[in-house]
């Protein structure tokens, strides 16, 4: 399985009035993680998007283990998950940098529209079958 990892830095604005990690910024986190992967294994949204497609999200899942809070620092690990369907699934682990304790983990599936029709493609493009080739998965 190729992973990558990101550390980000808990902003005020990511906090609700407890000073917590709002819920909803995971999300986010899983995003920054998906772009660093794309930035570190070559499948970017705007290679995508050269290609012809657009990946929304169609599924997402999400656990809270533990908070995290305003000044401390999270790593965010972005595992890819092989599949021979026509779309892109990765898991994540949200880290608390300060303490050590996984604080989230999470899952999200992409699939494949044709930029120009905004229709489903159901057989895996060919640049993304070289991709996968290219990283053995």
């Amino acid at each position: 399985m190729i992973a990558s990892e990101i550390e980000i830095d808990i902003r005020f604005s990511e906090t609700d009035a407890m000073g917590v990690v709002w819920h909803g910024n995971y999300l986010k986190f899983f995003e920054d993680g998906r772009e660093a992967f794309g930035k570190t294994f070559g499948l970017e949204y705007l290679k995508i998007f050269d290609h012809g497609y657009f990946t929304p999200i169609v599924k997402s899942e999400i656990d809270h283990k533990a908070p995290v809070y305003y000044g401390q620092a999270i790593k965010v690990i972005t595992r890819y998950v092989p599949t021979k369907s026509a779309k892109i699934q990765f898991e994540y682990e949200v880290v608390n940098q300060t303490t050590g304790e996984v604080c989230a983990i999470g899952k999200t599936m992409q699939v494949f529209l044709d930029k120009e029709t905004r229709t489903l493609e159901l057989i895996t493009p060919d640049f993304y079958r070289e991709w996968k080739k290219r990283n053995q998965v």
